[in-house]
């Protein structure tokens, strides 16, 4: 059964959700402040958490950003905001959906239920291929045998992850691998690991790149 977590402090909204997601065989669970969701996604695993962008103690974009430290679960925001800089701005950090309020239960439970299709979806490993191949004049990279389209520094900053799997490279190594004038600061690294992860992610290869927090990123291995 898949279980969701609701991460929002208004009863008025948590409560018909959570009746929505029980009535439809979800487990369910609840809490209202960033810091506690930090704390129950440190401890379990979640299908998918539903996240409300204007919590009172930290800004749901910013627990995004902490959440994407250490895990890759499904994140479905919720706001009252319609700008569209943040609809952008919350995809680009690695959420899956975005839902404004008002909005009606069902309706979020269906995106759920999209999101989750979608991942389990994801093609598992041909068999027979490699995980990585690299290509370095053709500037290519495969992954399970599907070509990625990548930008040149994404190719870079893969190829090196790719030709050194386990090792751990901090963000101003990677920086000096991008070797373009546009990457000018360790931030841009990791825009372009969070877009690298976002175009893995339907191969069902986003959480291969993995953070070492405060270090940097590595490349984990597939288990057999």
């Amino acid at each position: 059964m898949p279980e969701i977590l609701i991460v929002d402090d208004e009863p008025r909204i948590a409560e018909p959700l959570m009746f929505a997601l029980e009535r439809e065989h979800f487990g369910v669970a609840h809490v209202t402040l960033a810091e506690q969701a930090l704390a129950a996604l440190r401890q379990e695993n979640f299908s998918l958490v539903v996240l409300d962008v204007g919590l009172p103690d930290v800004n749901g974009f910013e627990v995004l950003k902490e959440l994407r430290r250490f895990s890759e679960v499904p994140v479905l925001f919720l706001t009252a905001r319609q700008d569209e800089v943040d609809r952008i701005l919350g995809l680009e950090l690695g959420g899956d959906d975005y839902v404004t309020k008002p909005f009606s239960p069902r309706e979020v439970v269906a995106r759920i239920r999209a999101i989750l299709k979608r991942l389990q979806g994801a093609p598992s490993a041909p068999t027979g291929k490699k995980t990585w191949e690299l290509d370095e004049t053709g500037a290519r990279i495969l992954f399970r045998g599907q070509p990625l389209a990548l930008t040149r520094s994404e190719f870079r900053i893969l190829a090196a992850l790719v030709q050194r799997p386990g090792q751990v490279f901090s963000r101003a190594q990677l920086l000096d691998v991008c070797d373009n004038d546009e990457d000018s600061f360790e931030r841009s690294v990791d825009s372009h690991i969070k877009t690298l992860r976002a175009k893995l992610r339907p191969l069902g290869g986003d959480s291969l790149i993995a953070t070492r927090r405060g270090l940097g990123y590595y490349l984990e291995t597939e288990s057999p």
